[in-house]
């Protein structure tokens, strides 16, 4: 299956509901066999969008097509797309085997094909063997995928994902996500993923769109979104990052100069539309060194830092207040600065990026 080729379009889609407006003029392509996530806190939008494309809600404005085909006018059992919920809403008196090929009878499949087709999914996800049991017999993850399985039976287009791994504990949703992943890549069906976890984005997508208050922020690969953020929004929604007032001093073809806290010059890639003048700069935690302070370096002193396990947090303090985070992997060469104490950072090259608000 061509991944260049569009699965989903969707342009300039509004979507108010009275006097408030869910989406402001949303536009994005999803690629046929890639999984594409739509990643905002809640109220952003992401679930009214997906409900669009779904057929649960009507679009104001704008327009949704389905491999070039307006899909507006369609009802959603007409629409060759299926949806996994929050909810798995599994029949309790049905079989695993009777819940998949349920919807595949109503579809006027005939009961040895629908059987069959259920196998065939079960087998899948990893549930061939659990055909004759109940859902109250399942784990969580396993109700999770007899959910996913009942939406692949039909063979879909395209298939929406509205936060199905959120009733799911922390290690178990680690361990299904990488199998939802796997069986995408399998199927070569688009998945359309919605999602509040930046963690599930970042491990789970070739795709990202983070919305915020119905608009889209950006949309890029997961490095993309993560290493070259276009606003401060951006950078501060996905992982962690220092957000660092600085003195813009000139901006030209995409580098700025800027003056951060204690006089220190540094040049940096610029977010598009990034000006002279007061701004921001992202730094992540784990791009920044320590060592004993000279004029190269930023001056801080270390006020706290926090055992992780796997890394340490320091936590410092800039000359004008300002706080930061460094990032420093836990090795047996690991010196944790004593509180108090004062060092200097450096930055890795590129690691610094000029925001905008």
């Amino acid at each position: 299956m061509n991944q260049n080729s569009i699965a989903v379009d969707v342009e300039n889609v509004v979507k108010r509901y009275d006097s408030v407006t869910a989406l402001h003029g949303v536009s994005m392509d999803i690629r046929e066999g890639e999984f594409f996530t739509l990643l905002g806190p809640s109220g952003c939008g992401k679930t009214t969008l997906l409900r669009c494309i779904a057929g649960f809600e009507d679009v104001t404005e704008g327009a949704i097509r389905l491999r070039g085909e307006d899909i507006a006018p369609l009802p959603p059992h007409r629409r060759p797309v299926n949806t996994v919920f929050q909810q798995y809403a599994l029949f309790p008196h049905m079989t695993v085997l009777e819940n998949v090929s349920f919807g595949l009878r109503r579809r006027g499949w005939i009961e040895m094909d629908a059987e069959a087709r259920a196998r065939e999914v079960l087998e899948l996800v990893q549930l061939k063997d659990f055909a004759q049991r109940r859902p109250g017999q399942l784990s969580g993850g396993q109700q999770q995928r007899v959910a996913l399985a009942r939406a692949l039976a039909p063979n879909p287009e395209v298939l929406l994902l509205d936060e199905p791994l959120s009733a799911l504990d922390l290690k178990l949703r680690q361990a299904v996500r990488v199998e939802l992943k796997q069986i995408q890549r399998e199927t070569g069906i688009a998945f359309v993923f919605v999602t509040h976890d930046q963690e599930e984005a970042l491990t789970m997508s070739d795709r990202i769109a983070v919305m915020s208050e119905g608009y889209v922020q950006q949309i890029g690969t997961p490095r993309d979104i993560y290493e070259a953020p276009l606003n401060r929004f951006v950078a501060d929604f996905i992982g962690e990052t220092n957000l660092l007032d600085v003195e813009v001093a000139a901006v030209s073809e995409g580098m700025a100069e800027v003056f951060l806290p204690g006089g220190l010059a540094l040049r940096c890639p610029a977010a598009a539309s990034a000006v002279a003048g007061r701004g921001h700069l992202s730094v992540r935690p784990e791009r920044i060194s320590i060592g004993p302070k000279s004029a190269e370096t930023l001056p801080a002193t270390v006020t706290d830092h926090v055992y992780l396990g796997t890394d340490i947090h320091l936590h410092a303090r800039l000359v004008d207040g300002e706080p930061i985070l460094v990032r420093m992997q836990n090795s047996e060469s690991s010196g944790i600065p004593e509180r108090g104490s004062e060092l200097g950072l450096r930055f890795e090259a590129g690691a610094a990026r000029l925001l905008v608000d």
